[in-house]
Parts: C-alpha cells; sequence; structure tokens
C-alpha cells in the first residue's frame, strides 16, 4: 500500500474514527467526509462481498473530483467495481487501479483502516 493519501493537507491522523463496522454490510460502499484538526478528508469505504473492507481517497485521478459527485450509487452491481459518476472511470476494488474510462492505468489512493472495538478507524 502506498502512502500517497498522507500527501493530502486534510489526511486524518492515524487512530481517528471513521465508522462504526457494523454499518457497513457486504456490498455496500460509503462516501464520507471526516473531520479532524487538519480538515475534512474525503473517504470512501467499501465492503466487499467476502467481508473484506476497502478504502481509497475519494478523489478519482482523472480530475481529482469526488466518485461520489454526481450520486451516491458508485459500486457496480456485482461489487467487484468503483465507478465515478462523473466519467464512469471504473476502479477494481479489491486494488483501487483504474481499469476502464477517463482514468484507466491511474489508481484510487488507498488508506489503511482497520477495525479495532466496533468502528473502522484510520490505520498506521
Amino acid at each position: 500500500m502506498t502512502d500517497a493519501w498522507r500527501k493530502y493537507k486534510s489526511a486524518p491522523p492515524p487512530g481517528t474514527t471513521v465508522l462504526e463496522s457494523t454499518s457497513l454490510a457486504p456490498g455496500e460502499s460509503r462516501c464520507l467526509n471526516i473531520e479532524s484538526d487538519n480538515g475534512r478528508f474525503p473517504l470512501i469505504l467499501a465492503r466487499h462481498a467476502d467481508g473484506r473492507v476497502h478504502a481509497y481517497v475519494n478523489a478519482c485521478p482523472h480530475q481529482y473530483l469526488p466518485l461520489d459527485g454526481r450520486g451516491s450509487n458508485i459500486l457496480s452491481r456485482d461489487g467487484e467495481l468503483l465507478i465515478c459518476t462523473h466519467h464512469q472511470a471504473c476502479f477494481r476494488l479489491d486494488s483501487g487501479e483504474g481499469i476502464s474510462g477517463p482514468a484507466q492505468g491511474e489508481a484510487l489512493d488507498p488508506v489503511p483502516v482497520q477495525e479495532v472495538d466496533g468502528w473502522w478507524v484510520i490505520g498506521e
């Protein structure tokens, strides 16, 4: 995992609480703004059908617009892809890799998260 997310001015510090772990079911995604002393950080949390949770900066590498800028439905029907609502760029949920559209060959910036006492928190 890269540390590119840490270069964002508003990147929250490790340990920042994100979301109650039970509020994200398999096959669901959430676009959140995480508040910290550093400001408001745009985050995508998505739970794969097998239960794994992935987190990315909510910024399409094509134009750095939020994936959910034109609607909240950013997860494909099969739950395998994140789709930018601006230009329909598609990213693999498990890796953030851009596989089609104007962001093909680029990737979403992954953010480490871990479950602690029933909450998803920003990891190290």
